[in-house]
C-alpha cells in the first residue's frame, strides 16, 4: 500500500513559511533590557507555545479538526457518546470491561461511605488504611513477590522508582520503544542511559558486554506489552542476560495485566516464566483494574526503599478508598472470570487478522489489546481519525514524537466488550476511508505548498 510520508519538521517549516509570508520583518533593536521587553513574562513567547500555535494554524489551514480533548458523555466502553452521538470506541483501555461493573461500583461506593473520597494525607505521615495493605497483598500474591507498593499515579510510579533507585555510578538500559514515564525516570536518576533496539536482545547483550563492568548497578527495562505497537518481549532471554551480567530486570506491565496469559496474570504467565526471576514488576491500575495509580512488586527490601525514598510516594497523598477498592475488586473479578481474558484475546486475534486481510498496515502487533493502523503521514493520521469519527468510529491518532518519524498511526484499543460485528465495522470503515485519502492524494506537504503559493 503506497503512503505519502512526511515528518514533523516539514509541518513546522511549511507552516512557518505561511506565517512569515504576511509578517513584516523585525526591526533591529538595542540590547534587550527588562524595561524594553515586558513580554519576558508572556507565555505566548515560549517555544513550547509557538509549537502549539504553528500546529493549530496548519490544522486550520487544512481544515483538520483538533483530535485532542474530545468530550465524552458517560462511561466509555465498546461504545461512547460524543456530541450526543453514540460511536464505536477504540480509544479507551478498559480491557476486560470491568469499569462500571455493578459489583465494583458498589464496592467503591461502600468504601466512600466508610473512608470518604480521600485519605487526606500521605501514608507515612497520616497513616494507612486497611484497603492499602489488602490491595498490596493481592498484587504481591499475583506476582509471587514478597511485597508490593501502590502509588497514586502510574506515570509517577516509573519516574519515582527508577529515579530514586539509581544514581550517577549506575547504568540503565531500556528498550527504544519504552514509555515516556520510563525515559523520564531514567533522566531523573542521573544514571548513564542507553537504549537498545526495540526487542533486539542481541543489541542489549552487546551493550552489556561492552559497558557492564564500568558501572556499579545496572537496570534493564522492558514492557510486558508495548503500548504503541502491541508486541511482546522475549522475557526468558531478558532474564538470561540480566542473570549473566548481574543486572536488575524491570518489567512494565501497564498494558499486559489482564491481557496476557490464560488467566490474565501477564507476561510471565503468557511465556510460562517464574515471576520471581524478575526483580521489579511494575503496573498500572487504570487499565484492567478500572481505577487509577500504579504499583511495584518485588523483594521486601526494594519495597522498603521505595516507602522511604520514592518521592511520589513519600510526598503524595495516599491512594483514595474508591480507587484502591475498585482495583482490588477488579483483580478479584479478573481471577474469578477468566472468560473475560479469553474473549479479549479472541477479539484481538480477530481484529488483527481481518485488518491484515483488508490491507491495513498493523505493524508489529501480536493481536492482543493494542493494534495500530500505520499510515505514515502525521496529518493523514489526524485526517483519517476525523473521517472515521464522522462515520461513527472513534480511534485516536498517534504522531511523532510519541512514535518514530513517519510512523504515525491510528491506535485501536481492543476490549472484551467489543463484538465481532463492531470490530469488522471499524476495519471496513478504516480501510475505506484510508483508500479515499490515498485516491485523493492527501499529502500535508502538497496541501501546505498550495496554500503558500495561493497566499
Amino acid at each position: 500500500m503506497s503512503k505519502t510520508r512526511i515528518d514533523r519538521d516539514a509541518i513546522l517549516n511549511a507552516s512557518r513559511a505561511m506565517a512569515t509570508k504576511t509578517k513584516p520583518a523585525p526591526t533591529p533593536s538595542r540590547q534587550p533590557t527588562a524595561a524594553a521587553n515586558p513580554d519576558r513574562t508572556d507565555f505566548k513567547r515560549l517555544d513550547l507555545y509557538e509549537q502549539i500555535r504553528i500546529q493549530r494554524e496548519a490544522a486550520k489551514t487544512l481544515g483538520v479538526t483538533n483530535p485532542y480533548f474530545i468530550e465524552h458523555q458517560g462511561r466509555a466502553s465498546a461504545t461512547t457518546r460524543i456530541d450526543g452521538k453514540t460511536v464505536l470506541n477504540f480509544a479507551s483501555y478498559d480491557y476486560l470491561g470491568l469499569n462500571g461493573l455493578p459489583e465494583i461500583q458498589d464496592a467503591a461506593i461502600d468504601a466512600i461511605g466508610t473512608y470518604g473520597t480521600s485519605v487526606s494525607g500521605s501514608r507515612p505521615t497520616s497513616g494507612e488504611r486497611p484497603f492499602h495493605r489488602e490491595l498490596e497483598a493481592d498484587l504481591a500474591r499475583l506476582y509471587e513477590s514478597e511485597a508490593a507498593l501502590v502509588f497514586v499515579s502510574g506515570h509517577a510510579t516509573n519516574v519515582s522508582t527508577i529515579g530514586e533507585l539509581l544514581g550517577s555510578a549506575d547504568l540503565v538500559i531500556y528498550d527504544g520503544f519504552s514509555h515516556n514515564s520510563v525515559v523520564t525516570g531514567c533522566k531523573l536518576s542521573g544514571a548513564a542511559r542507553k537504549t537498545f533496539k526495540h526487542n533486539d536482545f542481541d543489541d542489549l547483550e552487546r551493550i552489556l558486554s561492552e559497558q557492564r563492568n564500568q558501572y556499579d548497578h545496572v537496570l534493564i527495562i522492558v514492557e510486558g506489552l508495548y503500548s504503541m505497537d502491541g508486541d511482546l518481549p522475549d522475557l526468558a532471554r531478558a532474564i538470561e542476560l540480566k542473570e549473566r551480567y548481574q543486572a536488575w530486570l524491570m518489567v512494565d506491565e501497564a498494558h499486559s495485566l489482564g491481557v496476557l496469559g490464560k488467566t490474565g496474570k501477564g507476561l510471565f504467565e503468557q511465556q510460562s516464566i517464574d515471576p520471581r526471576k524478575v526483580d521489579i514488576w511494575m503496573g498500572t491500575m487504570s487499565k484492567t483494574l478500572s481505577g487509577c495509580g500504579g504499583y511495584i512488586c518485588g523483594k521486601q527490601e526494594l519495597i522498603d526503599i521505595l516507602k522511604f525514598f520514592a518521592s511520589s510516594f513519600m510526598y503524595s497523598v495516599g491512594l483514595s478508598a474508591p480507587l484502591a477498592v475498585a482495583a482490588k475488586a477488579s483483580l478479584q473479578v479478573m481471577q474469578q472470570e477468566p472468560w473475560r481474558v479469553e474473549k479479549l484475546q479472541s477479539n484481538g486475534r480477530y481484529f488483527l487478522d481481518h485488518a491484515k486481510q483488508a490491507g491495513l498496515d498493523t505493524g508489529l502487533s501480536a493481536g492482543f489489546c493494542v493494534v495500530p493502523v500505520i499510515v505514515g503521514d502525521s496529518l493523514r493520521a489526524v485526517k483519517l481519525a476525523n473521517n472515521l469519527l464522522e462515520r461513527g468510529v472513534y480511534a485516536f491518532p498517534i504522531t511523532h514524537p510519541a512514535v518514530p518519524m513517519n510512523e504515525a498511526r491510528l491506535r485501536f484499543f481492543i476490549t472484551a466488550e467489543h463484538s465481532e460485528e463492531q470490530l469488522q465495522q471499524a476495519i471496513d470503515i478504516t480501510a475505506e476511508e484510508l483508500r479515499k485519502l490515498e485516491a485523493e492524494g492527501f499529502s500535508l506537504l502538497s496541501s501546505l505548498a498550495g496554500q503558500i503559493e495561493a497566499g
